[in-house]
């Protein structure tokens, strides 16, 4: 029985795994996931670290050793995602060496407290790439206004980038632009652009969570229903589609052409948020409306599952642009602006990783303190015998 997953990779799509925990390494279960679907490659952000480590105990005997030697709440916090995240690219280290490169990569986030500090930005992302010392590693910078200058800075600088939280078509191309420039200067400056590998997470299904909550109420304020019902669940593939095509038209000519024939590497899109917010519209939705050529689509465990088990694959993801032009033309004739939609949610993106990432740091303080506290009744304890 043929396995989807594994015909999305022949069919040109990288398939990553959109959920970091240390019991996936452990378990073996992650090796499983790249022998048997093809997997081949991992994200991570401040949400997905705060279920793994807050919400288990898989952290607690590193966490304790760490906290007995001294290390504050940061350093610890930097300590196991950094543990993290260097054993599962040396797990996808031959699968990096299997595609030439362009896959086995796993990601992590600066710090989303940094998303509107571009020059922190980069400085973390240096860090972080230092620290992580492997070439099989994405530094994940969230796609602010901020994020842009910071984005070419470090691709300037060599590090590899996975540029996060993407919505609207109008950010993707300053973030095309920032990644053209930075290989510009790295080729003016005589450096080496085979090493540099970027992807841009182009957000989806958040899109139709908000697109369609302003489409119900057009329709419940007296709107046309017959013009407004056909676009609901049709905005966020729309969106992805267009992008789709820029990519094409942004990575073809002559200034691509100078930088390819100097080693560079396209920037793919990768389509993220794809699991399925509404349960009336399937649950394989955004994997099989958006495959293509040249991307990745990072999916989350149970639409993993679910497109193993059902999942149809064929070419999608530049069909039907006509309509893709159309279903965007008509949610803006009813007055539903997807410029405003876009930009509430890179800042609702923002907030959400940043509150993750503060109820992560706090739940490391609390178990810093406990772990001292244990620590210092072992030894009470040894001392009265």
């Amino acid at each position: 029985m043929s396995n989807p997953l594994v015909e999305l990779g022949r069919a040109g799509q990288s398939i990553w795994y959109d959920q970091m925990e240390r019991a996936l390494l452990e378990s073996g279960t992650l090796q499983k996931l790249i022998e048997r679907d093809d997997l081949r490659g991992l994200t991570s952000n401040p949400t997905i670290f705060e279920k793994a480590i807050g919400g288990s105990h898989d952290y607690d005997d590193s966490l304790e050793k760490l906290a007995s030697s001294g290390a504050g709440r940061d350093a610890i916090y930097e300590a196991l995602v950094v543990e993290d995240i260097g054993n599962a690219a040396d797990l996808f280290r031959p699968v990096w060496e299997k595609t030439g490169h362009v896959d086995g990569y796993v990601s992590l986030e600066v710090s989303p407290l940094l998303a509107h500090d571009t020059k922190r930005t980069v400085e973390e992302g240096r860090k972080l790439s230092a620290l992580l010392a492997r070439d099989n590693v994405m530094i994940k910078v969230p796609a602010t206004s901020e994020g842009i200058p910071a984005i070419e800075e470090l691709i300037a600088a060599g590090v590899s980038v996975n540029v996060t939280l993407i919505f609207s078509r109008e950010r993707y191309e300053e973030v095309i632009e920032a990644y053209l420039r930075g290989l510009e200067r790295r080729a003016a400056n005589g450096e080496p652009l085979e090493k540099v590998r970027s992807v841009a997470s182009f957000f989806v299904s958040r899109i139709d969570t908000k697109a369609d909550a302003a489409i119900r109420k057009a329709i419940e304020q007296g709107g046309d229903a017959a013009e407004l019902e056909p676009l609901l669940g049709k905005v966020a593939i729309a969106n992805a589609r267009l992008a789709y095509r820029l990519f094409q038209e942004k990575f073809s000519g002559s200034r691509w052409s100078k930088l390819e024939a100097k080693g560079a590497h396209v920037q793919r899109p990768l389509w993220a948020s794809t699991g399925t917010k509404d349960p009336s519209y399937s649950d394989v939705l955004y994997i099989e409306n958006l495959i293509g050529p040249d991307t990745v689509n990072t999916i989350p465990p149970k639409t993993y599952d679910a497109f193993r088990d059902h999942g149809k694959v064929e070419r999608t993801l530049d069909r039907n642009l006509e309509e893709a032009e159309q279903v965007l033309e008509r949610l803006e004739r009813a007055g539903i602006s997807l410029s405003k939609i876009t930009e509430e949610l890179t800042v609702e993106g923002v907030r959400s990783f940043a509150d993750s990432f503060e109820s992560l740091i706090s739940t490391i303080d609390a178990r810093r303190e406990a772990a001292l506290r244990a620590v210092s009744g072992r030894e009470v304890d040894s001392l009265g015998k």
